[in-house]
């Protein structure tokens, strides 16, 4: 049987191919440099969640999970690995939700774009679904979120989402209220999406390589 109260972590994150990830950075990084950028928010994420003890961790992986850097994640941080279906970001988190529920799980959903989001954050979310909310989300400066954790498979906050805007956590929230779920926002975080956003990376020696 499993634990009502297990809650699982799933990191969502695309292989650091140059061109393929963090292509908003390109004009700034080049595309090698995007790519190097990926690589180290990608180790950076999957520590996090580790550290974090909440739950077993799974990076969910885009296009597939042949990447070195997904392999040497399983082999070095004992996580799982899963390939994103294809679809919009929408589509992709609800599939992970549900992948999750069907392991009796609640889960706790990131990206790899959120350098600010420590252990103590994703502790503090899993407590709030463990207390009773059926979400919780750590909305994002710019706009979006860098954390959306369910208690259970639910398509409604992520059903036509502007994803990439600064109107998706506005929109995250119409979806939860239209749905009746009680949720929970406990901390506003910064994450790197645009060029500007690089320069507040200045101290963190764990994702430096990219210059």
């Amino acid at each position: 049987m499993s634990d009502p109260m297990s809650v699982e972590v799933a990191v969502l994150a695309k292989a650091p191919v140059p061109g393929h990830a963090k292509t908003r950075l390109i004009p700034r990084l080049g595309p090698e440099g995007a790519a190097r950028l990926q690589a180290a928010l990608t180790r950076r994420a999957v520590g996090t969640a580790v550290a974090s003890a909440v739950g077993p961790v799974t990076l969910w992986c885009d296009p597939d999970s042949s990447h070195p850097i997904f392999v040497d994640l399983r082999r070095t941080r004992g996580v799982s690995l899963q390939t994103q279906p294809a679809g919009d970001l929408g589509a992709r988190i609800a599939h992970a939700v549900g992948w999750h529920a069907s392991r009796g799980a609640m889960v706790l959903i990131i990206g790899t774009d959120a350098p600010a989001l420590g252990p103590d954050h994703l502790q503090i979310a899993a407590e709030a679904l463990r207390g009773g909310d059926d979400a919780v989300v750590f909305p994002a400066e710019d706009g979006g979120y860098v954390l959306i954790g369910v208690r259970a498979v639910s398509a409604a906050p992520f059903a036509a989402v502007e994803w990439g805007s600064e109107r998706v956590m506005m929109q995250t929230r119409e979806r939860l209220q239209a749905a009746g779920l009680r949720w929970t926002e406990p901390v506003t975080l910064w994450d790197v999406d645009r060029p500007e956003d690089l320069d507040r990376l200045s101290g963190m020696e764990d994702v430096q390589c990219w210059s």
